[in-house]
């Protein structure tokens, strides 16, 4: 019999650091196994199989209807448009705010990014009050001040809905190239540089072919987002007739039959597969074309000057972010005092009346609540594993590690409609878990989705403290817990503050799983001005609109007081 006494004893501290790992990696992948691999597995499974097993009849039905054939084409010609013309913006923006010395760069860097916060519908609110084909505010200006016979623009078309696509889903583009560029090692500029280039031949040459994969991994990012997007498709599209894949969708599940729901899961996982394919070509195809454009020094990026073209170029970026970014958040506030809409703005067509329903209506009161609840606590319990998965990915060689990483990477790039309809097709009570028509199910929806926003930041932050600090606090006594809270949490605490904020803005007016999640006593905020812009009173909307707004601004200002500068929108 072997002497167990003389076997070598395994310091506690080792064996819960052990349990530690193993528990946080199993309750993570729980998590996710339930509520997102297992509501999308049989999402997929349901549009194969009914009672009678395989089947391929949903889909010859519902694409023998022409309209969906349309909203297929649609979906495709619309966010491909847009992911094009988004990089065309997005790289020279990226790199006169980045690598130039224009005036008023940290400026232009918040209000071009500043739409990535803001909800897109509001964005094709404010389109449509400018571009509207009868009296659109824009049209009209242009319209006399040329002295055409009829308005120029009418955004209830394809190319104003790809316009309206862009303006609101570029800034995704911007901020990926923007980080890559922040990243890139300048000996290769510099050397173009000194054999005579121009920085115009430099950046064409040597930048561009450098920053390809982040590039094209940007495009595709804009691509899946405009193809996933409900709430501008909706807005802009319906008055023009113009379907897409997720407005289709959300028509067939509010149709309120068992073959609408059928039909709904079916184009859902139509949309899913496309969306696979374009995150397979950026995950595995551009990641093994990656160029190495860190070096192993503390580099800091070449500043370009400009020159002569200094005051030029940023008076063209300033005409830029007024026509896409001020004057449609301008034309968003006024119209939350007008009146008649049919007329301008004056002394006499002026009312707070709009301002004062929004502070006062039980009903907008209610849903403001409902989003901040689901938000705060979507971000708090996102931002929390975040933090236990930074740990787990920069500080452990844990097995299995990578398991909740990828998961929560596939459930980010998932369409919000699919995982809002994955959701109520398997948290209806039929499979032992009933959440439907509770803030539960929002909350776990907006977690799915916005966990990456968080965890990725987080990530960032403590990948770049040196883990040298965390072993001289051990080796003076502490535990790894100890020197976590007392060293580690302290030096990444801008980073969690911000990435809660990344995931609570968006999660508070989030439209899309709402619209198929809210119940009578679950609306949402974001579910409520659509509603009023679609159905009830434009200005009332508007107001909603630039209350969030406001609270966006208001939420910048506090997460740049809060980390000292390190962050903001």
């Amino acid at each position: 019999m072997p002497n167990h006494s003389q076997l070598p004893a395994i310091p506690e501290s080792r064996k819960f650091r052990l349990d530690a790992k193993v528990i946080c990696i199993a309750a993570i992948v729980a998590f996710l196994l339930v509520f997102n691999v297992w509501p999308m597995c049989y999402l997929v499974f349901r549009s194969f199989f009914n009672e009678s097993g395989f089947t391929l009849e949903t889909f010859k039905r519902i694409y023998t209807y022409p309209l969906n054939w349309s909203a297929l084409r649609n979906t495709l010609v619309t966010a491909g448009f847009a992911m094009v013309f988004g990089v065309l913006i997005a790289f020279p923006l990226a790199w006169l705010v980045g690598r130039t010395d224009m005036y008023g760069k940290k400026f232009f860097r918040t209000l071009f990014v500043m739409t990535y916060m803001v909800p897109p519908y509001v964005g094709a609110m404010a389109w449509l009050r400018l571009l509207n084909p009868r009296v659109g505010t824009l049209n009209v200006f242009i319209k006399n001040l040329l002295g055409l016979a009829e308005n120029p623009f009418n955004i209830y078309t394809i190319p104003g809905l790809v316009w309206v696509l862009t303006t609101f889903y570029y800034p995704y583009a911007f901020i990926t190239i923007s980080r890559a560029m922040e990243k890139m090692d300048p000996s290769l500029e510099e050397a173009s540089k000194i054999s005579g280039a121009s920085p115009l031949r430099t950046v064409l040459t040597v930048t561009f072919p450098i920053m390809l994969p982040s590039i094209v991994a940007a495009g595709l990012l804009v691509f899946v987002s405009a193809a996933s997007c409900y709430g501008i498709p909706s807005i802009i599209g319906a008055p023009g007739q113009i379907d897409t894949v997720t407005t289709r969708i959300i028509d067939y599940v509010h149709v309120g039959s068992p073959e609408g729901l059928t039909d709904g899961t079916t184009l859902a996982v139509s949309l899913m597969v496309i969306v696979n394919i374009v995150l397979y070509i950026s995950t595995f195809i551009c990641g093994k074309k990656q160029y190495i454009t860190v070096s192993g020094k503390s580099t800091r990026p070449n500043i370009v000057e400009l020159g002569k073209w200094r005051l030029p170029v940023t008076l063209l970026v300033t005409a830029f972010a007024l026509i896409v970014v001020i004057i449609p958040f301008a034309t968003v506030a006024m119209t939350s005092f007008t009146v008649n809409l049919g007329k301008p703005l004056d002394a006499a067509n002026f009312t707070t009346r709009y301002w004062h329903i929004l502070m006062t209506r039980r009903g907008i009161l209610e849903t403001a609540k409902n989003s901040l609840i689901s938000a705060s606590v979507a971000a708090t319990a996102g931002i929390a594993i975040s933090c236990v998965m930074a740990w787990l990915l920069t500080r452990t060689k844990a097995r299995g590690r990578q398991i909740p990483d990828f998961l929560i990477t596939v459930g980010s790039g998932t369409p919000s409609v699919v995982i809002a309809l994955a959701l109520i097709m398997t948290m209806s009570g039929r499979f032992f878990i009933n959440i439907y028509n509770t803030l539960t199910i929002m909350i776990v929806a907006y977690m799915i989705k916005y966990l990456l926003m968080g965890m990725r930041t987080v990530v960032s932050a403590m990948s770049q403290i040196h883990p040298s600090l965390e072993e001289a606090a051990e080796s003076s006594g502490a535990s790894w817990q100890r020197s976590f809270c007392n060293v580690t949490l302290p030096l990444i605490a801008p980073s969690i503050v911000a990435g809660w904020f990344l995931i609570f803005m968006p999660s508070f007016y989030e439209l899309t799983m709402s619209t198929l999640l809210y119940s009578t006593d679950t609306k949402t905020i974001g579910y409520e001005l659509f509603t009023y812009q679609t159905y009830h009173s434009q200005q009332t909307a508007a107001a909603i609109a630039t209350g969030i707004l406001i609270m966006v601004v208001v939420v910048n200002w506090i997460l740049n007081k809060l980390t000292k500068g390190e962050f903001s929108i």
